[in-house]
């Protein structure tokens, strides 16, 4: 290929590229498809290419492309994404071994780990899934989005006490990540430390004020707490200029034993819509 051609392909692939982050799936498919036309082995091609399937829900149609690719080279990354395209083919048995022979390579490739870990845990497979997410940091101790994975992997099993423990850790290893704060505190809330999670959810939203779902949560731990009108405060702020966040605040006030329940959606959406003479700040 000479220079004319290369420069062609990477102005093709940038495009693709730029499609795909922008999630328009049909232009990245489309550019992708076009660069394979005449670089039938491009490794950047093929992973656009089944990114954008995969985001089209033509998920099955990725899978023979990434299979080749996989072929022609030993790449864990292409390896890890045909694992994921097999498994939401229901392929699944195909896909967690190809997820294990991955995750059995040497260095390791932590997100084939990370990737087998999920599919296990969507299976019902929660246990398996967390022993694979162990397995990982063995391997790379003190890696946070582990952490991260293990403290999720434990709420999902309903392992309080043990995700509080590992995302503590994590926390105080990464003190400036809203991702962590979040899934800390919601393990919080969910052990009914409901003043703990509230001050995490405040760190966390100070970090990102926008993350409308921890403000949601934050109200929860406010009403648990028999702070009524700061929790219905931290709800309008939700819902104001969100309608669509009009079901999630109202289960906010239909959870807490401290809230209201509304039988129809829209004196719900009325009752959020009024502002209140006196609201305490949350």
């Amino acid at each position: 290929m000479n220079g004319r051609q290369n420069n062609a392909l990477a102005q093709l692939l940038q495009q693709a590229f730029m499609a795909l982050r922008a999630k328009q799936f049909d232009a990245a498919a489309r550019l992708a498809g076009e660069a394979l036309k005449s670089h039938r082995t491009d490794r950047n091609a093929v992973m656009i290419l089944a990114h954008a399937l995969i985001g089209l829900g033509r998920t099955e149609e990725a899978i023979a492309p990434l299979a080749r690719a996989a072929k022609r080279n030993d790449d864990p990354e292409v390896e890890t994404l045909l694992g994921h395209a097999l498994c939401g083919a229901r392929r699944v048995n195909d896909g967690i071994a190809q997820l294990r022979r991955t995750a059995s390579r040497r260095p390791p490739y932590l997100p084939a780990f990370q990737e087998l870990a999920g599919q296990l845990a969507n299976g019902g497979e929660i246990g398996a899934g967390i022993g694979i997410i162990e397995q990982a940091l063995a391997l790379a101790l003190g890696s946070i989005d582990l952490q991260l994975d293990l403290g999720r992997m434990h709420v999902r099993n309903n392992n309080r006490s043990e995700a509080r423990s590992v995302l503590t850790a994590a926390r105080t290893a990464a003190p400036g990540r809203p991702d962590i704060l979040t899934e800390l505190a919601w393990a919080e809330l969910l052990d009914g430390a409901y003043a703990e999670a509230a001050d995490t959810y405040r760190h966390a939203l100070g970090l990102r004020p926008d993350d409308t779902l921890s403000r949601a949560n934050l109200a929860i731990c406010l009403m648990e707490m028999g702070e009524r009108a700061s929790g219905e405060t931290a709800l309008r702020s939700v819902f104001r200029g969100r309608p669509h966040m009009l079901g999630r605040a109202a289960f906010a006030m239909a959870a807490s034993s401290h809230g209201r329940f509304f039988f129809r959606p829209s004196a719900a959406a009325k009752f959020l819509e009024r502002e209140p003479e006196r609201a305490a700040t949350p």
